[in-house]
């Protein structure tokens, strides 16, 4: 290993780059819905200096701001566009909040328009949460149970719910198959340290991406990384809070999640700041940029194709079938320790939600009815 990134092996792999996204910066970025101002400050003769007022205003701002996820903050800005885009085209007035418009909006993504297909139950609630932050950003208080939404979204769960559709995990071996696609170039390296940390962590993949090498080196991260002897301590701040994952190294340094880590950071010469980041496209070394969430599902559903796994599908549902969070379900799934001690790894509130996570469990292990005597 001393002057290639790893050994070469005969293993094909795709050179094309899976980092570069083609969207524009306006769509791969939009401003949090529409950051709403906060009261304006009136500042009386002789109350103090109007700059150092302003200039608290818009820390405030920031720290707003920095009260929801970028992905949140991206979320709620595209539903408040979506809606506004609707009222236009049928007429309805977006202010003040009404409940039948909402009603009726909710109805519409249920329903569908000419060849486009309805949207999910879960996409709609979602986007009905959006729509209420949005609303209360502009000083109208919308109740989600009044009965022109609530009755609304009775019969739409009564109609289309269904259970939710799970990504299907990636156990031990599959990680082992799908990093053997991946290249020997310094792409290679952090999608290698991608898939490892992702599969060992149990992470989100917007804590993945979201890592820095330090503490509070940038305003976007929601975590950083700390090497000890036996492994890497990651802390991360998740959608429960902040929880400490704990990574220890494995008995293979070409398997090794922390060996991984380690390695790319090296030749990515990763000093400061987000821990994953783009790579040039000559391949030769890392950019500044951190790396879109969007990529860890890109990359798993690269690799699983390539790997062959689930290779009695077509195509297209194979590539539906794994994302992001094939690696969390992964884990819980192969992991065999006790159950807390996945649920402390995933940073679940409860067991039940470890639960979901673990596809293959034996769910009758458990018998009442024999308990019960029949």
């Amino acid at each position: 290993m001393a002057d290639g990134f790893l050994p070469e092996r005969a293993v094909p792999f795709p050179s094309v780059p899976e980092d570069i996204d083609p969207a524009p910066r306006s769509r791969r970025e939009p401003a949090a819905a529409d950051d709403a101002d906060l009261p304006a400050v009136v500042v009386g003769d002789g109350f103090g200096n109007v700059a150092a007022v302003e200039g608290v205003a818009r820390t405030a701002r920031d720290y707003a701001r920095g009260a929801r996820a970028t992905n949140t903050n991206r979320a709620y800005a595209a539903d408040w566009r979506a809606f506004t885009g609707w009222c236009g085209k049928t007429g309805v007035a977006p202010l003040p909040a009404s409940p039948q418009a909402v009603g009726l909006y909710l109805a519409a993504l249920a329903a569908g328009a000419g060849r486009r297909a309805g949207v999910s139950v879960a996409t709609i609630e979602r986007r009905l949460s959006g729509l209420l932050w949005n609303f209360r950003q502009r000083g109208q208080d919308l109740d989600r149970a009044d009965p022109h939404i609530r009755e609304v979204l009775a019969g739409i769960r009564r109609r289309h719910g269904h259970p939710p559709v799970q990504k299907e995990p990636v156990l031990g071996d599959d990680i082992l198959r799908m990093i053997e696609t991946l290249g020997r170039d310094l792409r290679g390296l952090r999608d290698r340290a991608i898939l490892l940390i992702g599969f060992a962590g149990g992470l989100r993949r917007s804590e993945i991406v979201g890592l820095d090498l330090g503490a509070e080196e940038t305003t976007e991260g929601t975590g950083w990384v700390e090497f000890l002897a036996g492994g890497a301590l990651l802390h991360v701040k998740g959608k429960t809070g902040w929880r400490d994952v704990e990574i220890g190294r494995g008995s293979n340094d070409l398997t090794c999640p922390v060996a991984a880590l380690e390695l790319w950071i090296k030749f990515g010469r990763i000093e400061h700041g987000p821990v994953f980041r783009r790579v040039s496209r000559d391949g030769r070394r890392a950019l500044v940029e951190r790396l879109n969430d969007r990529h860890v599902a890109r990359l798993v559903q690269r690799t699983a194709a390539a790997a062959g796994l689930r290779g009695d599908l077509p195509e297209g549902e194979r590539r539906a079938r794994f994302g992001g969070h094939s690696l969390r379900a992964g884990l819980a799934t192969s992991a065999e320790a006790e159950e807390r001690h996945v649920q402390r790894q995933l940073g679940h509130a409860s067991a039940e939600m470890t639960r979901r996570y673990q596809r293959r469990r034996d769910r009758f292990r458990v018998n009442l009815t024999k308990a019960a005597g029949l």
